[in-house]
């Protein structure tokens, strides 16, 4: 029997129609109205930002929604492109924060929707924390042609998502993989991420197609004209051991996006890898509450 964390703020949970598909959000309710919105990475859910929220203090309403395709949130039958979640998250302000400038919590692929999105608009941000979220590797036309046939050829052999013979066995391949993970989180995530199929084993809760490669080549060079317009204030948080920023190189390092974010504080988090809010959310509230007691 899988031991499991226990929450210390049980959280609501609710369902809202963005863009034509129910979005799945976990809401922890605090004493100020006025929300904080975390959003999720790659193959991550929503509700797992539960270690961090239980770290930060009550006063914080916080509002987690899964990503189309991710958790418990629709499929859509399209495909996904990056800009999709740009307009989901509009969408979500508009709805859960009207009329006021928000603030944005992010994880490595949230992080960089946040990022992305507070330069975008930069009126509807008040203020952003990054965490672990560098962008990606640049890229050469030269490398269209491949890129191209990759996805071709994935069109004809969709993709799967790999399958455990029961949560037990799922919470420990991620103990195994992370360490720094206590048995009970990686119970608790494991739970969040897994469904339960009619035969007793379970399968990411996640559609297959997003391991799918995107036929468009990623644009550094357009990523940092809209970082240059983000006007809040960010918290550009590190892990002390991050896989992703050594893949990266000098791209992602603090000193080159400060050239890019005037407004940016650097934060790194010792003892961790880049699941972060998994790993030290002790001390990565602690540097959030910090940073916003100064924004």
């Amino acid at each position: 029997m899988l031991e499991m964390y226990t929450p210390v703020r049980p959280p609501d949970r609710e369902e809202l129609l963005v863009r034509g598909l129910r979005h799945h959000l976990t809401i922890w309710p605090g004493t100020d109205p006025e929300p904080v919105f975390l959003l999720h990475g790659w193959m991550d859910t929503g509700d797992t930002f539960q270690f961090l929220v239980d770290e930060m203090s009550p006063r914080w309403t916080c509002i987690a929604p899964d990503w189309r395709g991710f958790g418990r949130t629709e499929w859509p039958t399209d495909g996904y492109w990056f800009p999709d979640y740009y307009a989901d998250l509009e969408m979500l302000l508009d709805e859960l924060a009207p009329g006021t400038r928000a603030t944005l919590i992010g994880h490595s692929m949230g992080g960089n929707i946040a990022t992305l999105y507070a330069g975008i608009r930069p009126e509807r941000v008040r203020r952003v924390v990054c965490i672990e979220g560098f962008g990606l590797p640049r890229t050469e036309p030269g490398q269209a042609p491949g890129r191209y046939r990759q996805w071709l050829e994935q069109l004809h052999q969709p993709p799967e998502l790999a399958t455990f013979p029961s949560l037990e066995a799922f919470a420990k391949l991620l103990e195994r993989r992370n360490p720094r993970l206590t048995p009970q989180r990686a119970a608790f995530i494991a739970n969040s991420w897994a469904v339960q199929l009619p035969d007793g084993s379970v399968r990411v809760r996640a559609d297959p197609a997003h391991k799918r490669v995107n036929p468009m080549l990623y644009r550094r060079e357009e990523a940092e004209a809209c970082w240059r317009e983000i006007a809040a204030p960010l918290l550009y948080v590190i892990a002390e051991q991050s896989e992703f920023l050594k893949r990266l190189g000098s791209d992602g390092e603090p000193d080159n996006m400060a050239e890019l974010v005037p407004q940016l504080e650097r934060c790194v988090v010792p003892e961790a890898s880049h699941m972060v809010h998994h790993e030290r959310p002790d001390l990565l509230a602690g540097a959030i509450e910090g940073f916003f007691s100064t924004t």
